[in-house]
């Protein structure tokens, strides 16, 4: 059962360079441009000494690796929740949708460069994809096939669960990423790109995930389809909040609160994440193999926490709080997909 082991593999990848923010509270078309600047500002700190590192360096930290856990996180939890409740995984199902998800995130972290690139917010962003390549038009075609390659191993999933849910759940997903980015919606304009990150990665993408170990049901004739339980949507819930987690902090130099306000929310969503994890808990959602081991994260999550309360000011450092996210957000969906393991078989159960 390798669910929660893998969840390892964004540990152990050195932390890159972060992507540009777009402008958190943007309610017009008359303050777009000052959002711009601010964001080609932020990117230039972030990118500190960019134009001394060497071209390999550069496209490693354009690779964004460590966020590609956004696409095992949800898929692992998804596939334990669904062992949990009926004993159900498929090694081969699990590996072509980690493909696929895998590839949906290549689609969009290309497409981002490309549309900030369009708006000007990666001008000064040497390690935008655009900007090492020189062409625009290349690196939205190799968005466009990733995404097309992508939707065709969900396709094969879809086929193999035959349970509608699943497709219709991760189509909205998707959605949710186009919207967030893409013209003529651009949403992350307005504000809207964490309830955007959170619904897409949590109750969507992770649902989703559990619905695709569906089965058929070969003595029947018919299909075994798994019910929705309060164990998978509470699940959801903390998977979507660790991934936003990491959007929040991935532009949390250019909040317009302040970035000691800023500071203040990470915290505050440090602490729901786990009062969320014991109200679960005691209502009997989770079980208590996934309290004691999400538990564990703990330090982690107060590590988070204090980097973000120190560097809050610091845009040469504070970019980094991103990286310390997408280890809480690795550390707890293992924790978690691992305590689902683990009660399935009867241990802490």
């Amino acid at each position: 059962m390798p669910l929660a082991g893998i969840a390892l593999t964004p540990l152990l990848v050195s932390p890159l360079a972060p992507s540009p923010r777009r402008s958190r509270v943007a309610t017009s078309a008359a303050r777009r441009p000052r959002a711009l600047q601010r964001a080609r500002c932020s990117a230039t700190a972030a990118s500190g000494e960019a134009g001394e590192l060497s071209h390999a360096t550069l496209l490693w930290r354009a690779a964004k690796l460590p966020i590609y856990s956004v696409a095992l996180i949800p898929l692992t939890v998804g596939s334990a929740s669904a062992y949990y409740h009926a004993g159900l995984f498929f090694t081969k199902r699990y590996f072509v949708l980690l493909t696929a998800a895998v590839l949906v995130i290549t689609w969009l972290n290309l497409s981002n460069d490309v549309y900030d690139s369009d708006t000007g917010a990666d001008r000064d962003k040497k390690e935008s994809v655009v900007s090492i390549t020189g062409s625009r038009a290349m690196t939205q075609n190799a968005a466009n096939f990733s995404l097309f390659l992508g939707f065709a191993g969900l396709l094969w999933a879809f086929a193999e669960a035959k349970d509608i849910r699943f497709i219709l759940l991760v189509i909205s997903a998707i959605f949710c990423g186009y919207v967030y980015q893409c013209p003529p919606f651009r949403l992350s304009y307005q504000g809207l790109g964490e309830p955007l990150c959170f619904a897409a990665f949590g109750p969507l993408a992770t649902t989703a995930f559990y619905f695709s170990n569906s089965s058929l049901n070969t003595s029947s004739g018919g299909a075994a389809l798994l019910p929705l339980t309060k164990t998978v949507i509470a699940s959801s819930v903390l998977v979507g909040l660790t991934t936003t987690l990491i959007l929040f902090c991935s532009h949390f130099h250019q909040v317009r609160i302040g970035t000691k306000a800023g500071s203040r929310i990470v915290s505050i969503g440090i602490v729901m994440l786990y009062i969320l994890l014991a109200t679960f808990g005691t209502c009997g959602s989770l079980p208590p193999s996934c309290i004691v081991l999400c538990a564990l994260t703990l330090p982690m999550g107060k590590t988070v926490v204090d980097y973000v309360l120190k560097h809050h000011e610091d845009n040469a450092k504070i970019f980094m709080a991103k990286y310390y996210c997408v280890r809480l957000h690795a550390l707890f969906g293992m924790a978690l997909a691992s305590g689902l393991v683990l009660a399935r078989n009867g241990i802490l159960a």
